[in-house]
């Protein structure tokens, strides 16, 4: 086959698809800014009125029975600063997603912000690669160096590109059109098999648990989060959240999930509830590690209360060992099985 022909259906290919992204992202990007405005009419204009209305509340009660997901109250507020930081939406930019947007509106500088807007259209930067910049001060940086050119290019290195089929994995995205954001992009089998055996043997555990979510998103600044399981155990009232790796365990897991203690314990506790319990397990071939994340805040009674109704580490490891060997063995049967039939 003549690879000059192949080039040229894979480009025809590669622009459908980024026309695609493009149109699925603006059409957001123009909805958010007109409902951002829409929100400050009814406010009679009021630039700086409460956010804690009680029109932001209903606005986010009937959009949510009526569209689903992603218009909390929190969201609003950000489509209400949407339209405050960007007031001429004919200058918004079809190539930028609202991942980008929610980015921008972070930068204070007006001049800085305008200069990220064109850059990240015309270097085509990815959310990650834009959030980078931002965080590294790229504007201020480029201003005082004398090699501008290399200072431009080094992002390239540092962070992926963004490609198309990114669009069927933004939550954002997925949110807007009303459809449910798959799961198995997250986690490889191994992972999920894993998964479900925990969640099984903690709900036969017979010690209080009840299950609450598997793969449960969070976000802050336009970045996802996801933990494997979160679970209420109604003995101990409090929130129990696990999240596991396959490999080595590093400080960056263990502080991921302070992250996720801290936010359930500021946004999701109810009244009467302890504060939540942050469990990471590590299993690979040469070890399992089970890591416990207590609250700041965790009195000794409630510390040493909560060695009764959770799992032990042995438990844990016991569990995790277990069934780590028997998908191994699986595995492994599967493959040889396979050498027989070519046999």
């Amino acid at each position: 086959m003549n690879q000059n022909f192949y080039e040229g259906i894979k480009n025809i290919l590669t622009t459908a698809r980024n026309k695609v992204y493009q149109t699925a992202n603006f059409a957001m990007v123009e909805a958010y800014w007109n409902i951002g405005k829409s929100i400050i009419e009814e406010q009679g204009g009021n630039e700086k009125a409460e956010y804690g209305t009680g029109l932001l509340k209903e606005l986010s009660k009937q959009m949510t029975q009526d569209f689903g997901k992603g218009f909390t109250v929190a969201n609003l507020k950000n489509m209400r600063q949407f339209y405050l930081t960007f007031p001429n939406g004919y200058a918004l930019r079809s190539e930028l997603s609202w991942t980008h947007y929610r980015l921008l509106m972070r930068v204070e500088n007006e001049n800085a912000r305008e200069f990220y807007m064109q850059e990240a259209v015309k270097s085509q930067w990815s959310t990650r690669q834009l959030e980078r910049q931002i965080n590294s001060f790229f504007y201020e940086r480029l201003l005082s160096s004398k090699n501008k050119e290399q200072v431009a290019e080094e992002i390239q290195t540092l962070e992926p590109a963004k490609k198309p089929e990114d669009v069927i994995r933004d939550p954002y995205v997925l949110e807007f059109l009303g459809l449910t954001p798959n799961d198995d992009f997250y986690e490889s089998d191994l992972e999920q098999a894993l998964i479900t055996h925990l969640q099984k043997f903690l709900l036969e555990l017979g010690r209080g648990f009840s299950f609450v979510a598997r793969q449960k998103r969070i976000t802050f600044d336009g970045r996802h989060f996801r933990i494997d399981l979160v679970f209420y155990n109604y003995i101990l009232k409090c929130f129990v959240l696990i999240d596991l790796k396959v490999g080595d365990l590093t400080h960056q897991d263990l502080g991921q999930m302070q992250m996720y203690v801290h936010y359930y314990e500021r946004e999701l506790m109810n009244e009467g509830d302890n504060p939540p319990i942050g469990i990471v397990l590590c299993a690979d071939k040469s070890e399992s590690v089970v890591k416990y994340t207590l609250p700041e805040n965790e009195t000794q009674i409630f510390a040493s209360k909560y060695k009764l109704y959770l799992p032990s580490e042995e438990e844990l490891l016991r569990e995790l060992n277990q069934e780590y060997q028997a998908l191994e063995a699986g595995k492994t049967g599967e493959e040889n099985s396979g050498d027989t039939k070519a046999l």
